[in-house]
């Protein structure tokens, strides 16, 4: 089996970055009650500008492919490769702009390369892990030769005051309220990728990848966050938008086109997400004293301190000036977001031949947790 490495990084942030203050005028004014819970929200995750493909007319300016597409050519531009030499392309993301077919279609018929191996992942944030695990399997075994793994959202899009006004009578109870703003607040758009290899850069760093491990706790933990079901139906699968005898006008008036964050259940899960962690650390994949590096993507600086506080009293903390994060100034952008992340950590530089970087990618759709280990590499 081939070592793999990760040769190459990219990003694509649309537009310029928009501050808090000019959130509403671009996503569109709800009530009074949104714009409260908006400034409570903001106070708790801390970011402070992030990026939209939408204008102030409410018109898209990009789709999610499209930043794919994007983040994708931007990461071959810093390799030692040219699109023709991609022979396998994974995707990741929470919904591409098609119900069907599969985003990787999509992405690859924005980039125009020629035939190549594709797989497409649908989950939240962890499907960028779920698609690079993929990349690094086909690389090892031998299948492929240059892997592109992208992760990329359009979440401006859910937040239009449309997909909410058909079910305002439903928001009166305020957890249920706080569910459907926070991610209002909070999700932005964009798109990153990877060039992945089995043989490090001629010139410069790479990080090889020596282990990837994802976890999906759905046994253990109902529905956290979604779209596709009413908030107070996310206990009964089979009462899914698509079952509505309204159609979707009707699943949109029973509030299950709306994106949901239940917040109370997410607390819950950040226990299990840090189970995992000291998993790991039993079975000796990792020592906490041994990683020089930590890029964790967390949706909010207020879960952060909640993850920080767990591992510090389970005596796993890792030293938090090792920890390297973008979401203030980049947003939290969902399957996107660590790649965007360790693409601007690559960039900037500061790390040297031998070190350990300790890549962890929550997802709180249904309780799913994942680690990658890297080590640097100089050529």
């Amino acid at each position: 089996m081939r070592d793999v490495y990760i040769n190459a990084a990219g990003a694509h942030l649309p537009g310029e970055a928009v501050g808090n203050d000019r959130m509403a005028a671009i996503l569109g004014e709800i009530d009074d009650q949104s714009q409260r819970l908006g400034r409570l929200i903001l106070r708790q995750n801390r970011i402070e500008q992030r990026y939209y493909a939408m204008n102030y007319r409410g018109e898209a300016l990009d789709t999610n492919a499209g930043m794919a597409a994007k983040a994708a050519r931007a990461a071959v531009d810093t390799s030692e490769l040219d699109l023709s030499d991609i022979d396998y392309l994974a995707t990741g993301t929470t919904q591409g702009d098609l119900l069907v077919p599969g985003h990787a279609s999509a992405v690859h018929g924005a980039l125009g390369t020629g035939p190549l191996e594709i797989a497409s992942f649908q989950s939240v944030c962890a499907s960028s892990m779920m698609a690079a695990k993929s990349a690094w399997m086909a690389l090892k075994c031998g299948e492929a030769e240059a892997a592109l793994v992208t992760g990329s959202e359009m979440s401006s899009r859910w937040f239009r005051p449309g997909f909410y006004r058909p079910a305002l009578d439903r928001l009166g109870n305020r957890d249920t309220r706080m569910a459907a703003e926070f991610l209002r607040w909070t999700l932005s758009d964009g798109g990153g990728a990877l060039v992945m290899q089995p043989r490090p850069r001629r010139r410069g760093p790479s990080f090889r990848v020596d282990w990837i491990k994802l976890v999906s706790l759905a046994d253990r933990f109902d529905v956290c966050m979604h779209a596709g079901i009413a908030h107070e139906d996310r206990h009964e699968p089979v009462r899914c938008w698509s079952h509505n005898e309204a159609g979707p006008q009707g699943a949109a008036a029973d509030g299950a086109i709306m994106l949901m964050q239940d917040m109370m259940l997410l607390k819950r899960i950040i226990r299990g997400w840090v189970g995992e962690y000291l998993a790991l650390i039993d079975r000796g994949a990792i020592v906490p004293g041994d990683v020089d590096h930590v890029l964790c993507h967390y949706s909010a600086h207020s879960l952060r301190e909640e993850i920080i506080k767990l591992m510090t009293a389970a005596g796993a903390m890792i030293d938090e000036e090792k920890w390297f994060t973008n979401l203030y100034t980049k947003g939290n952008t969902g399957s996107a977001a660590f790649f965007i992340m360790l693409e601007e950590f690559m960039a900037r530089g500061g790390y040297r031949p031998g070190e350990k970087i300790l890549c962890v990618v929550p997802e709180s759709g249904r309780a799913v947790i994942s680690f990658m280990m890297l080590t640097v590499e100089e050529a």
